[in-house]
């Protein structure tokens, strides 16, 4: 089989309910659509069975490259999407929930701007068409999450109305410098992954997409709310301390020449 021409990572912890699902739906896609697809999933210390049940997915499966990488230990969102990003050498990589709140089938929204050359990071949205909502969340964590969007404008000076949607794509040539310095480990991952490509002047399109709340998550409102805020500090910390510059810098030198975009300031 040739190299991968795509690569969809799944964070997972504790998610072999989900995944006996989800995984089948992931593999059936990609495999029709012909994409020459690599399948990653990232068991981030999961304690219930999370990568056998990947495995079994994948014992057979001829169609999809597929794989599971395997932490003992549970480091946080943030560490598994970037174990997942760069350990594939396909020159687009997206991340996926695995319970495809967001449905695959709304993957060329994301996948097809790269592929044109458009666009460096294509990421879904929740905030742009609420008409593609389906099923919403509880009250108290929709509005949570205005309430922390605001503090991601305010705090990064990102333009984004939705920066936590699970289901967002990488041109990795690109990125990849980024990835390699990014150092958010929990939900924050999610506004250090666009506020690097924001200060590189990658290109970086926000995209409506179908969604619908999925009951189980894991996201404690008010717990996660905290530490996401604590993430925004530190963000901010190692932008000011230079903590980003040579990622920064690298990622700038591989963006397509005559594209300019002005970073953010704060």
């Amino acid at each position: 089989m040739t190299d991968p021409s795509l690569a969809l990572v799944v964070p997972a912890f504790n998610e072999a309910h989900r995944l006996g699902k989800t995984l089948p739906l992931m593999i059936e896609y990609l495999s029709a659509h012909q994409l020459n697809a690599e399948l990653i999933v990232v068991d981030d210390g999961s304690e219930d069975g999370t990568a056998e049940v990947a495995a079994a997915n994948f014992a057979n499966e001829t169609r999809v490259v597929a794989r599971v990488i395997r932490f003992e230990e549970n480091h946080g969102k943030g560490h598994a999407v970037r174990k997942g990003l760069l350990a594939t050498q396909a020159p687009i990589a997206i991340f996926s929930d695995a319970d495809l709140s967001t449905p695959i089938s709304e993957l060329p929204k994301i996948m097809d701007p790269i592929r044109a050359g458009d666009y460096d990071v294509v990421f879904g949205s929740r905030a742009l068409n609420r008409k593609l909502l389906g099923k919403r969340q509880p009250w108290r964590r929709e509005y949570g999450g205005r309430i922390f969007n605001y503090f991601v404008r305010w705090g990064t000076g990102l333009p984004f109305f939705d920066t936590q949607c699970g289901f967002k794509a990488f041109q990795m040539h690109r990125y990849r410098p980024l990835l390699e310095q990014a150092a958010i480990d929990g939900f924050g991952v999610d506004v250090e992954l666009l506020f690097l490509a924001r200060q590189a002047g990658l290109r970086l399109l926000e995209c409506p997409v179908r969604w619908d709340h999925n009951e189980g998550s894991k996201v404690d409102l008010i717990r996660d709310s905290m530490r996401m805020l604590h993430d925004l500090g530190e963000i901010r910390r190692r932008f000011w301390s230079g903590q980003y510059n040579s990622a920064i810098s690298a990622a700038k030198s591989t963006a397509a020449e005559g594209i300019s975009v002005t970073p953010t300031s704060f």
